[in-house]
């Protein structure tokens, strides 16, 4: 499914080109992940899309995932049952492509892919596109299995903090890093002792591809993010 064998989890990601030789195939949902005005715009045949590409749960404001039961709603009218594939794409360098996978292996779903490449790579290999929303879902059943190692604590961060086999690992910009940039926050800054690494220096951004795993190894172990440690990012 995927090209990437370079990867230690290459199953995580699928192409543009084995999506292409399945797409429609039963059993199969495509998931735009970006926001409704670029779905509108031209998408691929068959996408559905999400009205909160965040997952977010109103009722706290979103500021917390979905629970459970709004998980449930949420991935039930888009089609997506226990026994579903699904293929996440955006065309924001994977970056709420990625959200999508984590909310969904959180609640116990491991069967996603992340369309490496995503909606640039699609557009520019010149595939079919569409401007016609998706038909109704089919019904589905999803069952939440929560899975809480898919999330840090407030309180694991704290003991984290201070541990040699942990790193706690700021994946924003350098001015939210570095409290220069807000972005709404209360309060600018970071966490004390985080070590900054954007996550954008991960992706080539002219293809929107990962970059090569050796060239990402590389730059995790630049900065002291290594497999034999644990990593708490945010």
């Amino acid at each position: 499914m995927s090209e990437r064998t370079d990867f230690e989890h290459p199953e995580f990601l699928t192409s543009t080109e084995w999506l292409a030789e399945h797409l429609g195939e039963p059993g199969i949902r495509v998931v735009d992940c970006d926001v409704p005005d670029q779905y509108q715009r031209a998408h691929i045949p068959g996408a559905v899309f999400q009205q909160d590409h965040y997952q977010k749960d109103p009722d706290t404001n979103r500021l917390h995932i979905f629970g459970p039961e709004g998980f449930k709603q949420l991935a039930e009218s888009l089609g997506i049952g226990d026994d579903t594939l699904v293929v996440a794409y955006d065309n924001s360098r994977g970056l709420y492509a990625a959200r999508l996978w984590w909310a969904l292996h959180h609640y116990g779903h491991t069967n996603v892919k992340v369309m490496d490449g995503g909606w640039r790579k699609w557009l520019s290999e010149g595939r079919q596109i569409s401007d016609f929303p998706a038909g109704d879902p089919p019904a589905v059943t999803f069952t939440p299995r929560l899975d809480d190692s898919m999330m840090v604590t407030a309180d694991q961060l704290m003991e984290d903090m201070n541990k040699s086999d942990a790193v706690v690992w700021d994946v924003r910009s350098r001015g939210e890093y570095e409290g220069t940039t807000t972005r709404g926050n209360r309060r600018p800054g970071r966490i004390a002792g985080a070590v900054h690494l954007e996550w954008l220096e991960l992706v080539d951004g002219k293809t929107h591809l990962l970059k090569p795993a050796s060239e990402i190894r590389r730059v995790l172990e630049d900065n002291g993010i290594t497999p034999d440690k644990r990593i708490d990012a945010h």
